[in-house]
């Protein structure tokens, strides 16, 4: 059986995460993206979530991107939400949740 998806259904919010990312060997970096990986787990396919790793080529040019658009040097780590720079410290899970719910409203 197909599922119609209802115009509502497409038309739901989401939400796309970035955690700049030095790399593994920075534990404040594993730490962050740990907070988003549970975050964003809450949400489903709602909230994708990706970390912009800086030793690779096309990270550093998301990363100097972002920067751009934050109008400073982000900080690593840090988390952006579509695009915006939100978190520049390790947010609580519930905070970050929070701030998706907000978002997807």
């Amino acid at each position: 059986m197909v599922r119609n998806e209802s115009r509502a259904d497409v038309e739901r919010k989401t939400a796309h995460v970035e955690v700049i990312y030095e790399g593994d060997h920075c534990i404040p970096c594993v730490y962050m993206a740990e907070v988003v990986e549970e975050a964003a787990g809450r949400f489903g396919a709602r909230v994708r979530w990706e970390k912009v790793v800086l030793k690779r080529r096309a990270g550093a040019q998301r990363y100097a991107a972002l920067s751009m658009k934050a109008g400073k040097v982000a900080p690593i780590p840090s988390i952006f939400v579509n695009e915006r720079l939100v978190f520049d410290s390790i947010p609580p899970v519930e905070e970050l949740e929070e701030y998706l719910e907000e978002v997807l409203k």
